[in-house]
């Protein structure tokens, strides 16, 4: 591994991808910072970040993204989006759009990036506690793909083993995120409640009764990328508050 590791982070315009960006850029790392949203990504790009504007679903995009990050040491798949509607109003579209960007691409920048990276690299997916809870039906084609992450994460920790480079994912609840925002927004009328009641709600789910900021989510998908936890590879790390102990 190089005297400055090299790291790629997706959805690094907002959220908990900017924050992971922020603190590898902190860490002394190198970052290159994808998203669709050129403008989102000028935080980061101020704080030394080499912005790199990309739709991954597009298939030319996720070609010029995933040749950026050749031999990179660290990646962190953050980028993701969501549509949040009743269970019977999903369509073909919405769980196509979804899994394009939700698993699509994870799977196939782990698969052109992670045989590049040096011995003791390592990847960092962002699933979701959705993918072992389903209590947000208005979330489940979302969950369907966060989900398809975990499959995906271990599937890549065996095949990269051999180098090595580690692959886990991380499962967050609730994170303070733009995300996190337009759920509350778009799933409280749908169940007839303010967000103000929905956030009481979701909150008094979590045994330590509060949601987490997407820089302490950070803090750990750091430590799962540096060299502290050599032996671990494959697994799905809940970041919840105790909301899923499973």
């Amino acid at each position: 591994m190089s005297s400055r590791p090299r790291a790629m982070v997706t959805g690094a315009a907002s959220g908990i991808g900017q924050a992971a960006a922020l603190r590898l850029l902190d860490e002394g790392c190198s970052v290159i910072a994808v998203d669709i949203d050129e403008g989102g990504l000028e935080p980061v790009a101020a704080a030394g970040a080499e912005p790199l504007a990309a739709d991954l679903a597009d298939l030319e995009d996720r070609r010029r993204v995933i040749a950026a990050g050749e031999g990179i040491d660290y990646l962190v798949n953050s980028a993701g989006i969501i549509r949040l509607k009743p269970l019977a109003a999903f369509t073909v579209d919405d769980w196509r759009d979804i899994f394009t960007v939700n698993a699509e691409a994870v799977f196939f920048l782990c698969q052109g990036i992670g045989p590049t990276m040096p011995p003791g690299g390592a990847v960092v997916n962002l699933s979701s506690s959705s993918a072992k809870l389903a209590s947000t039906v208005e979330a489940a084609v979302y969950a369907a793909s966060k989900t398809a992450i975990l499959s995906i994460t271990r599937s890549f920790a065996y095949g990269l083993a051999g180098i090595p480079v580690r692959v886990n994912a991380v499962c967050p609840a609730i994170i303070d995120t733009p995300m996190q925002d337009k759920v509350l927004e778009q799933v409280a009328p749908i169940r007839g409640m303010t967000p103000e009641e929905l956030t009481a709600a979701r909150n008094a789910s979590v045994p330590l009764g509060r949601p987490a900021a997407p820089e302490e989510l950070a803090g750990l998908i750091w430590f799962l990328l540096a060299e502290k936890p050599g032996y671990m590879t494959g697994q799905a790390v809940n970041y919840g508050g105790g909301y899923v102990t499973w």
